[in-house]
């Protein structure tokens, strides 16, 4: 269940409202086009501007609408360790498969703090957690040391790595085993990644290029040459527009390409804004680039 490609749904916007239509076709658009999992509410999902009941209501119209047809992993985090266990168990009683749950930002708590916050979600809750190490967000990097512990747990099952760091990929094998699973928060690097040990990714770049990622993403994970090879092709396919979903704050970049697909509007929650006319020519063009347009 937790492996290939995962996306990490954009939330759309009309008028600074939940665009619930727009994010119901994205949902079969993903149904029909190959994605993994789907992760609602994420960073991606601009959950830090969600309100409560929009947060929740995004991830109970994905757990409607994917009907069993796909795992939701519900971005249920939060820098407040109540708030993350309401999520939490929110999201389990609605019937989400999992929580991909954020180490808490702006807090800056130590290991010991980040251990605690974890199993206060374990101990209240029933659903398996994927952690999200996202050091460069929330300022404060979780190490495998405390991974590993948190994994002792009955429902800590893996890790959204977003580091960047590749090494991280061999030590946490390491330390924790096959079972462990590993998926990257890093579109670019996931070739590397999963030759290292990893399983999949929670992806950006899938929520406009769907079936390239998880072609990418199922060859990716095969031993035998031929597969690698073509792994290696579509990656390289891949690496401008994985670039350019990042040239500025994600999600705006994601949502202009998502706009270009006629998937929803480009519209970005203060204090994100949406992208400039510079951003829009290499978003454009590395869509063209995938003959994605």
């Amino acid at each position: 269940m937790f492996k290939g490609s995962n996306v990490a749904l954009v939330t759309p916007f009309k008028n600074d409202n939940l665009d619930e239509e727009s994010y119901i076709k994205l949902i079969h658009f993903h149904i029909k086009n190959g994605t993994n999992g789907l992760v609602p509410a994420g960073t991606t999902g601009e959950s830090p501007t969600l309100s409560h009941d929009e947060h929740q209501r995004v991830i109970e119209l994905c757990v409607k609408e994917s009907n069993g047809n796909l795992p939701v992993f519900a971005g249920t985090g939060s820098n407040s360790t109540v708030e993350a266990i309401s999520l939490t168990k929110h999201a389990e009683k609605i019937g989400a498969n999992g929580a991909l749950i954020v180490t808490p930002y702006y807090n800056k708590p130590t290991q010991e703090g980040l251990y605690q916050h974890y199993k206060a979600i374990n101990d209240k809750c029933g659903i398996p957690i994927i952690i999200y190490n996202i050091p460069g967000r929330s300022v404060i990097d979780m190490s495998v040391d405390t991974m590993a512990r948190l994994y002792e747990l009955k429902n800590i099952v893996g890790v959204k790595d977003a580091t960047g760091d590749l090494n991280r990929v061999d030590e946490t094998l390491k330390k924790m085993g096959k079972e462990f699973v590993q998926l990257t928060g890093n579109d670019d690097n996931a070739f590397e990644f999963n030759k290292r040990g990893g399983v999949g990714a929670i992806s950006v770049t899938a929520n406009v290029a769907p079936k390239f990622c998880s072609e990418f993403q199922k060859l990716s994970v095969m031993s035998d040459e031929k597969s690698q090879s073509e792994a290696e092709r579509i990656n390289k396919i891949l690496q401008p527009l994985h670039h350019s979903m990042f040239v500025e704050s994600n999600p705006s970049p994601v949502k202009y390409a998502a706009k270009l697909l006629n998937l929803c509007e480009d519209d970005v929650r203060l204090p994100l804004v949406k992208v400039t006319d510079t951003t829009k020519e290499i978003v454009k063009k590395a869509l063209q680039s995938t003959k994605l347009i």
